[in-house]
């Protein structure tokens, strides 16, 4: 999955701005597109606002606002709030908030989360995915919350699903 590329190049893309050789090595070769109402570059990093979204290839990210923030001009964090969409090729992510920390290689989604892949859906709460190792864990709200529990529905891929 292109989760990491991804994010670190809405970094890169807006921080280019302020350092093209940083954007340059992370960008892989692909082009990147950003779009916003607003772009700032901030003390520590970047902000893009209303109808924020990055691009590179096949894969998006959109949000009403995507922050990224550096520490000693490194990329370390990406957030994106508000009617978050990740979106490849072969599946797309909604959630109402959305945190990428680069040390730790880790996507966290929170605020009724659907994932879907093909045919496939599972909902829950919060997202952790690993971008490295691709691991990933859905957990439901906390006991008592409207819609507590992880769902889904999956079909074989023998069914005619795609993914």
């Amino acid at each position: 999955m292109a989760t990491r590329p991804l994010l670190l190049i809405a970094a890169t893309a807006a921080l280019s701005l302020a350092a093209p050789s940083f954007a340059q090595q992370a960008a892989g070769g692909q082009a990147v597109m950003f779009g916003a109402d607003l772009f700032e570059y901030i003390t520590d990093g970047f902000s893009l606002k209303g109808r924020a979204e990055v691009m590179q290839g096949d894969n998006r990210l959109r949000a009403n606002a995507i922050t990224g923030h550096t520490t000693n001009n490194e990329l370390t964090r990406v957030e994106a709030t508000g009617d978050v969409y990740f979106v490849t090729p072969d599946q797309t992510i909604h959630g109402q908030s959305a945190v990428y920390t680069l040390t730790n290689d880790t996507v966290v989604v929170t605020g009724n989360v659907i994932l879907t892949q093909g045919k496939n859906v599972m909902t829950g709460s919060r997202l952790t995915y690993n971008t490295r190792t691709q691991a990933a864990r859905m957990e439901g709200s906390p006991r008592g919350a409207a819609g507590n529990r992880v769902q889904g529905v999956f079909y074989p891929s023998g069914s005619g699903n795609p993914g």
